[in-house]
């Protein structure tokens, strides 16, 4: 299945959590090697639009907040380096908003 196009990426989930170093789970020297930063976190934003929601979803569980989902694929970030990762998204049981939740390197790789 495919989740909707107009699916809410919030800024704040890249510019505050991705993209800033964090003391645990940091992500952002993992997005560092394809050249995302702070400085360019417009570039994740359009690349997660375009190179990983376009995917197919595939359903996990529901919890009292919505129904999750995990895409699995490549980024190809704007240095050219490619990662696998898998990003998982909420559609909400209240509002039917789907939103972007978080993104975590895929040990498995791609399928």
């Amino acid at each position: 299945m495919r989740l909707p196009a107009d699916t809410t990426i919030a800024e704040d989930k890249l510019t505050r959590y991705l993209l800033l170093p964090q003391a645990r789970g940091d992500k952002s020297a993992f997005l560092a090697k394809a050249g995302y930063t702070l400085e360019n976190a417009d570039h994740l934003l359009r690349d997660l639009r375009t190179q990983i929601l376009p995917l197919d979803a595939m359903a996990l569980e529901s919890n009292k907040f919505g129904k999750l989902y995990e895409i699995r694929g490549t980024l190809a970030g704007p240095n050219g380096v490619t990662l696998a990762v898998r990003t998982i998204w909420m559609t909400e049981h209240l509002s039917g908003v789907t939103r972007f939740v978080t993104l975590i390197p895929d040990k498995r790789g791609t399928r």
